[in-house]
């Protein structure tokens, strides 16, 4: 990462919401732009999630969010104990800065701390770009996908 783009920490925003809280809700218009439908009510919706298991770490870099991932830990049987990384997205403008690799090894070396198997995650087929990224990370396709919408 160029050290003229500014100051950058990582800060696992969902470890400590009285503490993050402010960082959670600068954090909303990026998620929505990966997530235009995410609920109106932000806050409220990703606090559910993480009272469900789901965490957020923002990449922060002189007092502003830059990227950020949605990720959890569970056990599953195909994979043992998996590391999933829901959302995982870099402002357009700064998309090869490094911050999506910093935020990427990041979430990695927290999977390494866990104990997990694997990280996963989906990403849809309309993003090549999105995909020559985690080509980059060493991520490989696993599997298919396949959804079935209920309403």
């Amino acid at each position: 990462m160029d050290p003229s783009l500014g100051v950058a920490e990582i800060v696992p925003v969902s470890d400590d919401l009285t503490r993050h809280g402010l960082t959670l809700l600068a954090a909303e218009s990026l998620h929505r732009s990966l997530r235009p439908d995410l609920p109106r009510l932000y806050d409220g919706y990703m606090r559910r999630m993480f009272a469900e298991g789901a965490e957020m770490a923002v990449l922060v870099v002189d007092g502003v969010v830059k990227s950020l991932a949605v990720y959890r830990s569970h056990h599953t049987t195909f994979h043992g104990f998996r590391f999933y990384i829901d959302d995982l997205v870099t402002h357009e403008a700064d998309r090869g800065s490094g911050y999506g690799h910093r935020i990427m090894s990041w979430c990695e070396a927290r999977a390494r701390e866990r104990g997990c198997d694997t990280i996963d995650l989906e990403s849809g087929v309309q993003r090549p770009r999105t995909h020559q990224f985690y080509f980059r990370e060493r991520l490989t396709i696993f599997a298919f996908g396949f959804t079935k919408p209920l309403a």
